[in-house]
């Protein structure tokens, strides 16, 4: 057995836990070189058996391959990407990847007092976790809350099926909006065992809102994604250089030849509105 390191965490544990985060954290990519066992040793000046035991665990893990004559590497694991300013979910994204997606119902009831009932608007509400998996291997682990008047959903039609394309079927309610949140978090032991993660593993959470097209609020949700799994993409655009410009003294620059401003276009608008209006009273003076 590996003695103990001053923190009292056994030493296999320790060389896992760093180099499961270089991994996590690309410091070792897919396909890079894990150190042999012989630096790894000397490194933590341990013997060959708490090296191979660490090992051992991060290939149980699949985030290693180890193979006679190539040494340790880092698995090639194939990335699901989901973009975050996007209304569908992680199930359409991804299987527009052709990626096969599958929906687990861990729960589903109502509930009569809520953390969601003050921003669903609604006395009680409906409950619904649900296990994402791909190939067999789950990828996130889903918690949301519906208003009432959704509350005779049944956990067959949610099974394998996008949530929001289920209720506008059932109830014609189309999901168009909504705010979201990214933050890092470490997974817990129920969430980890779910997501099949170390305890304390990192995973993404997403939360927020969505709402309808009249701006009703028709969920609330949080979502843990396995980190080394899925990865969220978020597509930018440059702001106009005027508004980077505003409040530092110096002039915007001049609109390109063929182009309109916002300001000439609104100033057009006000003189065709005022001489509108001029032909109005003279017409009305005739």
């Amino acid at each position: 057995m590996a003695r103990p390191a001053p923190d009292g965490q056994p030493l296999h544990r320790r060389i896992g836990s760093e180099l499961r985060a270089q991994i996590l954290g690309r410091t070792l990519a897919p396909g890079a070189q894990v150190p042999t066992e012989a630096e790894l040793q000397e490194r933590y000046g341990v013997s060959r058996s708490v090296v191979r035991q660490a090992l051992a665990a991060l290939e149980q893990e699949g985030l290693v391959e180890r193979r006679r004559g190539r040494g340790t590497t880092v698995r090639e694991r194939g990335e699901l990407h989901r973009l975050v300013q996007r209304v569908p979910g992680l199930s359409t994204q991804v299987e527009g990847e052709g990626v096969h997606v599958t929906t687990r119902i861990l729960e589903l009831g109502l509930e009569p007092v809520s953390e969601a009932t003050g921003a669903l608007a609604s006395d009680r509400v409906l409950r619904l976790r649900r296990l994402r998996s791909a190939g067999g291997e789950p990828l996130a682990l889903i918690e949301t809350w519906l208003p009432e008047e959704l509350g005779d959903l049944t956990a067959e039609e949610l099974t394998d099926t996008s949530l929001h394309a289920t209720i506008q079927r059932r109830f014609g309610t189309h999901v168009v909006a909504g705010k979201r949140q990214v933050r890092a978090v470490s997974a817990d032991g129920e969430t980890a065992e779910l997501l099949q993660v170390p305890a304390g593993a990192p995973v993404l959470l997403l939360e927020g809102t969505s709402t309808d097209e009249a701006a009703r609020p028709v969920e609330v949700f949080r979502t843990w994604h396995r980190a080394d799994r899925v990865v969220f993409d978020i597509n930018v655009i440059r702001e106009p250089d005027a508004a980077g410009l505003a409040g530092t003294g110096a002039p915007a620059p001049a609109a390109p030849v063929g182009t309109t401003s916002l300001r000439e276009r609104l100033d057009a608008l006000g003189r065709e509105m005022l001489d509108l209006a001029r032909e109005l009273e003279r017409a009305e003076g005739r």
